[in-house]
């Protein structure tokens, strides 16, 4: 019914950017909350970066101040952009979207497959 496609992520040295961005599409009637959360091996999956469809952003406190979300209504997209990367970055990011599809409207999560950043010393 949704899909969510990646792109980006990749290697970094630490210090460098990397840019992640995700596309919705589908049966989509209305897009909710739509972000980032980083799966590490063997770890849970936590929150990174959420931009809410009222227009708010929310960061983990790990990365406020260093990466930033942007949200593209029109392109039912995110982009999150990753500066001054650090070795503890490295994860595996997974795209969310909360949305409500056709025929039924009914509201569920959605998850993309990921994108492997890693970041070395």
């Amino acid at each position: 019914q949704v899909q969510l496609v990646e792109s980006g992520g990749g290697l970094a040295q630490a210090g460098g950017s990397l840019t992640l961005s995700c596309a919705a599409s589908g049966n989509i009637f209305s897009l909710g909350h739509m972000g980032w959360y980083r799966q590490a091996p063997g770890q849970q999956r936590d929150m990174v970066a959420i931009a809410t469809d009222d227009g708010f952003m929310h960061y983990a406190d790990s990365v406020r101040g260093r990466w930033f979300i942007t949200r593209d209504n029109a392109k039912k997209a995110v982009v999150l952009q990753m500066n001054n990367l650090k070795p503890e970055d490295t994860g595996l990011y997974l795209c969310y979207a909360d949305v409500a599809t056709y025929p039924k409207y009914s509201r569920n999560d959605y998850w993309g497959h990921g994108a492997q950043v890693t970041v070395s010393s």
